[in-house]
């Protein structure tokens, strides 16, 4: 679907800001992936908008706190995510979104999708602030290992070493978030970006939030990506009602086009 009249208008003033800048940071959410035929879980068609099947809010059964007391509820929900990536490559918008990195003097990915997409595409300034669902760790021991998918475990599993629970390396509801990657976030918005980005996230989290918000005080131009309304649609400079990958194609070829 092309984009409308007035999308387009909004693609040439990214390009405009693109043309006058070095340094980008752009936070992703699941609406990019959506692309890739993966379900988003919240916003446009999203896949908990409401309550999990078990009657429970998705915040609840997808918590630290269940996986600590009843492993098989969580690794239920954990399962259909990953099943829902299974066989999912990374689409246009990643790819444009690495090649951004190559062309611009520091772009920075803030992620809060696990399907390991962006690296995959090619970007390596990736902070993936909640994990990566296809790397599992033992909650009792060292036991680490990278995997496919999850064709292979009998759910909930359990480490062959220790018999302790096996977990996705992934930040689930209540837990806090890897304090290296925090503090590796926290340096590079201290140092600041000249342009900022949010695609295809609902905008929940204060850490999507405020690099945003800050970007504002600033003056620095702000752009969101997102088919859905969202808390920060009326505070972005620009707002482009499409698809993400769409839109990245889009803002490529005009970019492309003016230098």
């Amino acid at each position: 679907m092309a984009l409308s009249e007035y999308e387009q208008q909004q693609v040439e003033q990214v390009v405009g800001h693109l043309k006058k800048v070095n340094s980008i940071l752009i936070i992703t959410g699941a609406g990019l992936s959506a692309d890739s035929n993966l379900p988003t879980y919240r916003g446009v068609g999203g896949l908990y908008n409401d309550n999990a099947e078990d009657g429970m809010p998705i915040e609840e059964a997808l918590s630290g706190h269940m996986l600590r007391t009843r492993p098989g509820l969580p690794w239920k929900y954990i399962s259909q995510i990953e099943k829902s990536c299974r066989g999912a490559v990374f689409n246009r918008g990643h790819e444009i979104i690495a090649a951004l990195e190559a062309r611009f003097s520091k772009v920075w990915v803030l992620t809060q999708n696990v399907d390991g997409f962006h690296q995959e595409a090619g970007s390596k300034n990736v902070i993936d602030i909640h994990g990566n669902i296809n790397t599992l760790l033992c909650t009792g021991c060292s036991y680490r290992e990278e995997v496919q998918d999850y064709s292979h475990l009998d759910l909930p599993p359990y480490c062959k070493s220790c018999g302790a629970v096996i977990r996705p390396d992934v930040v689930l509801f209540g837990e806090m978030l890897p304090m290296d990657k925090v503090a590796r976030l926290q340096k590079l918005l201290d140092q600041g970006f000249q342009m900022v980005f949010t695609i295809g996230t609902s905008s929940l989290f204060p850490y999507i939030v405020e690099p945003v918000l800050d970007a504002k005080r600033w003056n620095t131009p702000t752009v969101e990506i997102n088919p859905g309304e969202t808390d920060l649609s009326r505070m972005v400079d620009i707002k482009i009602t499409a698809g993400a990958a769409e839109a990245l194609d889009a803002i490529w070829k005009a970019w492309e086009l003016g230098n």
